[in-house]
């Protein structure tokens, strides 16, 4: 995370050139006349796919109509297509619910869902080269007016240089397609448990304006600034994480979802439990718009989801249904603003608190 001796000066560096605008705002801007646009993520760290969930509609609005994403086979994809959701089989990634989230919003805004994966012998270099030539392909060659959105891991999407012994999978594509993508890096500026991990440049920028949501830096001309300006073209600063009901309140998606809290209630004295909010006519197949484990009938969660109805339902450790309600998820006037992570600390559950939940 820290940066690399070639990175450029942080935004702060040089007062008056650059200035702080919500990437909510600033991407679909900056990626206006552009045919393709390219965000990573950290695969093991959710937050950094959060905002790409919140991007997919403006930048529809845009005109941007094919998404393609990392995780995806081409083998599955016209059962997903078809269905409108993620299951356990259709990519490793999408098994998480915000991943999955990200899918089922594509297909939901009617995006064309293609996969670009290499085969399972492709690995390092040839990896990179196969992906590429899938998505040229497959978005592009029976679609030339298509405008490209893909999701994919870490340097997978760097424009310049050495990757894995050679070029990244975006560099291949530049040179297949002749198209100069919108690049946006994601993953190394966002804040850790452990504060010396932190990039100097998100600390600093953290420190001065105490961001609430993802922000980029654009100059008077409006051109983004980037921690690795040949790499990237856009450098995302994710706030400091926060925690409400025991849940990180990235999760609400910046914007599109509210906090619904719920109890061990459902769980029935069966411990642990998990508790699973799935849409209307989707079957126990399809990964849940969001899911949480119980310890004990007294734990509140919160989970965070679209307005709406949803079945919730709860599931002991032999994935057998304990029971089901219908959810309901309304619009909050003040999302809550949560604690800072660091000074969080979890309800201990004792072992009486497994069966009874103490009312007053």
């Amino acid at each position: 995370q820290l940066s690399p001796s070639h990175a450029a000066p942080s935004p702060l560096a040089q007062p008056g050139d650059w200035h702080a605008v919500p990437a909510l705002q600033a991407i679909p801007k900056l990626a206006r006349d552009e045919r393709a646009v390219f965000l990573n993520e950290d695969h093991t760290n959710p937050e950094t796919r959060s905002l790409t969930v919140a991007l997919l509609a403006p930048l529809r609005a845009e005109g941007f109509n094919t998404f393609a994403a990392e995780t995806l086979y081409q083998k599955g994809i016209a059962g997903l297509r078809r269905r409108g959701y993620a299951t356990a089989s259709t990519g490793f990634y999408t098994r998480e619910p915000v991943y999955a989230e990200m899918v089922r919003t594509a297909l939901k805004l009617g995006y064309r869902v293609i996969a670009y994966e290499a085969s399972d012998a492709a690995h390092a270099n040839a990896r990179e080269a196969d992906e590429a030539a899938n998505l040229y392909r497959r978005a592009f060659a029976d679609h030339p007016g298509a405008r490209l959105v893909v999701n994919a891991g870490f340097a997978h999407i760097q424009k310049h240089g050495r990757y894995l012994g050679g070029a990244s999978m975006a560099e291949d594509f530049m040179r297949l397609s002749g198209i100069d993508p919108l690049v946006i890096e994601q993953t190394m500026l966002t804040g850790h448990l452990r504060k010396s991990y932190d990039n100097p440049d998100w600390r600093g920028v953290f420190a001065a304006l105490h961001p609430q949501q993802p922000i980029v830096f654009l100059d008077t001309r409006g051109r983004p600034w980037s921690i690795l300006p040949r790499r990237y073209t856009a450098s995302v600063f994710f706030p400091r994480e926060r925690i409400a009901d025991g849940r990180p309140t990235w999760l609400g998606l910046w914007g599109l979802r509210v906090p619904v809290r719920v109890s061990g209630d459902l769980c029935k004295g069966r411990f642990p439990c998990l508790l699973e909010a799935r849409y209307p006519g989707e079957p126990r197949a399809a990964i849940p718009a969001d899911r949480v484990v119980m310890h004990c009938a007294a734990q509140t969660r919160a989970l965070w989801l679209r307005p709406g109805a949803y079945t919730l339902i709860a599931v002991d450790e032999a994935d057998r249904v304990i029971d089901h309600v219908t959810l309901h998820a309304r619009p909050h006037m003040l999302p809550p603003r949560g604690a800072p992570a660091s000074t969080y600390r979890p309800m201990q559950c004792h072992p009486l608190m497994q069966v009874f939940k103490i009312r007053h």
